[in-house]
């Protein structure tokens, strides 16, 4: 009788999802929560013995929890594993990160399977509007990660672009159908983005003949930043 050695035929092990350190540590403070209290959490919710240390090595980023180990810490600090992801992750990464095979997401929203792996394979997004909300339904997505997951963040960020740089009325509509979001909130996040982005034109010019490096730096900075300046206008 032949007798394997150990891990022979297996596949590679299967990486940790991406992990966001300051959103588990944030969070953990937010519940006033203890590392050896979330450790207990995940061990008597989900049956996961996870020494207190661990919790603390994952918040400083020495390590990242395995997906068991991401949905129990969620569970544990009252989010979705999603929260816990970071804002910059694949599509892939998502869906592992809630446990549901690519089957049974793509019958969800609608799509054939194919074409759903190819969507996570290539990172674009070949689906239609109402595919798209239902898979942040399903996955929890924010709406940043949304559009990014679905190739519109670039759209929307060239139109946050002509809006800080010539008027920013006639983009209200094109950035409203990208986001889905009401008109009034968009309204005031353009309205600021042009007087921000003027107000460090201005500056620049003021300068003269000569001007400093640092104005003329900050006006190319704000347009390069202009995508995560909308979001947080928007949430504040």
């Amino acid at each position: 009788m032949t007798t394997k050695a150990p891990g022979s035929g297996a596949g590679p092990p299967e990486q940790p999802p991406p992990f966001d350190p300051a959103a588990a540590r944030r969070l953990r403070r937010a519940l006033g929560l203890g590392h050896d209290h979330v450790a207990y959490g995940m061990h008597a919710a989900y049956g996961l013995a996870v020494p207190a240390a661990a919790v603390a090595d994952w918040e400083k980023g020495h390590a990242r929890p395995t997906r068991d180990q991401l949905d129990a810490l969620a569970g544990a600090l009252w989010c979705t594993p999603a929260d816990l992801m970071g804002s910059s992750t694949s599509l892939h990464a998502h869906r592992r990160a809630h446990g549901m095979p690519l089957d049974d997401v793509a019958r969800h929203i609608g799509m054939d399977p194919a074409t759903y792996l190819s969507a996570e394979r290539t990172g674009r997004w070949p689906g239609t509007e109402s595919q798209a909300t239902r898979l942040a339904y399903l996955l929890r997505l924010p709406l940043p990660d949304l559009l990014d997951l679905t190739g519109r963040s670039e759209p929307l960020a060239r139109h946050l672009r002509d809006a800080a740089t010539t008027r920013w009325q006639p983009h209200v509509r094109p950035v409203a159908r990208l986001t889905r979001l009401p008109r009034r909130p968009l309204e005031r996040a353009l309205s600021t983005l042009h007087e921000e982005y003027q107000t460090r034109v201005a500056a620049a010019r003021n300068w003269g003949e000569d001007p400093a490096p640092e104005p003329a730096a900050g006006v190319t900075t704000y347009l390069q930043q202009v995508l995560p300046r909308f979001w947080e206008l928007l949430r504040n």
